[in-house]
């Protein structure tokens, strides 16, 4: 048996989501000013052909008039974006009305042969409401509309590299209130806060030791039970299910394992109210997904999950609770699918197809780190003989402080094989 003890020191963890990189940044400004510049030039060429009667020839003669004005204008466009132009909707309607009113005025300005006089100033600008009225009004409207749809997708754009199989491990750092976290079947005790971080650094850096990379969800300081982020989300292969939690002081954890699990690009799927569910209530078993119907979970949870994964190969199994808070709080399954559990904590034995039975409270809960390797509490040293026996690796960590708060080893973090 591998014992992991807490240790202190340097969290280890990956950001949420790095800073916009200056490559990213130049991509962006370049598509984006390219893509509306296009599309004013365009909409200009458009305007001077109605305005003219559809002409012979007036189109290829609308295109060369409105040309110069479009390069000064994409090159424009590109520097005001590259500074962050359309970071908002109001700095996007300021870069089309600067961009396209210095775009216009200059390109007429070149053709001009006298000299640049106030009263020959005067008619440039007074250009924005004549000749030059289509571009501008152009410019501005494509700006705050395409422009910044551009630039929102070429900066927030991820490839779909799929993260399924290559062991990822999502975790979150104990909120700054944990003791306050809630207990229903248990009666409250006092936690140690200090310990608690510690132990979250050793259950961390037990899945880091046995071939797990971790993605640390952005913390909730002022979310207590935010730590347990098992139950915000499901994960189905590619898919992301997005629990509702039957509890709904902690509703407000979802949104940021929402942002990290489509960061790493799943698809996304959602229970929504009046359906609950907690993802500490379901347990995959193969193409066997056991719910937990009760306190946190309901039937309308239920059935959406049911619906979600209709025609993926999962069969759902409901599974009465009403002695634990989640029904991995009873049962949870080995590597070769026997489900193991706490007799005392079973509503019905009945609906599992292989189950065996163990001798602490903390020895029903495993996470599956392989197929021969195991993570379990450190308070079940028999469960951890008696699976060891059955050929299993077995790594502990002490978590006490969790375990106060009616935590398990498979609550502290969401596993993508």
């Amino acid at each position: 048996m591998t014992s992991l003890p807490s240790t202190a020191g340097p969290r280890p963890s990956l950001s949420i989501q790095p800073r916009l990189s200056i490559q990213r940044r130049i991509v962006a400004s370049l598509l984006s000013a390219a893509v509306v510049t296009i599309a004013v030039h365009l909409a200009v060429v458009l305007a001077l052909t109605v305005s003219y009667q559809y002409a012979s020839g007036i189109v290829a003669q609308a295109s060369s008039i409105t040309q110069v004005a479009s390069l000064i204008f994409f090159v424009l466009q590109f520097l005001l974006a590259l500074v962050g132009g359309y970071t908002s909707w109001y700095l996007a309607l300021v870069i089309g009305l600067v961009t396209g009113a210095l775009a216009s005025i200059t390109a007429t300005s070149l053709t001009l042969t006298s000299a640049l006089t106030s009263e020959v100033i005067g008619l440039l600008f007074g250009s924005l409401l004549t000749s030059n009225l289509p571009f501008f009004v152009a410019s501005t409207i494509l700006s705050v509309t395409v422009g910044r749809w551009v630039w929102n997708r070429a900066t927030t754009f991820r490839a779909r590299t799929s993260v399924v199989g290559k062991n990822v491990a999502l975790v979150r750092v104990p909120a700054q209130n944990l003791a306050e976290g809630q207990v229903t079947h248990i009666p409250r005790t006092l936690i140690d806060t200090d310990l608690a971080e510690e132990q979250w650094d050793a259950y961390v850096t037990a899945l880091l030791e046995n071939g797990w990379s971790t993605n640390e969800v952005e913390a909730a300081p002022e979310l207590a039970d935010s730590v347990f982020v098992e139950d915000a989300v499901v994960i189905f292969g590619n898919l992301a299910v997005i629990a509702n939690s039957g509890s709904e002081t902690r509703r407000g954890e979802a949104a940021a394992v929402e942002a990290t699990v489509s960061e790493l690009g799943l698809d996304i799927e959602r229970i929504v109210s009046p359906g609950t569910l907690d993802g500490g209530d379901v347990l995959k078993v193969g193409s066997t997904v056991y719910v937990g119907r009760g306190g946190r979970t309901n039937a309308e949870g239920v059935r959406q999950l049911r619906a979600i994964l209709a025609g993926l190969g999962y069969s759902i199994v409901a599974v009465p609770i009403s002695k634990v808070l989640h029904l991995k709080s009873a049962v949870t399954a080995l590597p070769d699918g026997t489900i193991i559990g706490y007799p005392p904590l079973i509503d019905d034995f009945s609906v599992f197809d292989r189950f065996l039975a163990v001798p602490e409270e903390a020895g029903a809960h495993v996470v599956v780190l392989a197929e021969d390797t195991v993570l379990m509490a450190a308070s079940a040293p028999r469960t951890a003989a008696l699976i060891e026996d059955l050929g299993y690796r077995v790594v502990t960590v002490d978590i006490s402080e969790f375990e106060k708060l009616e935590g398990c080893v498979t609550c502290l973090s969401v596993r993508i094989r």
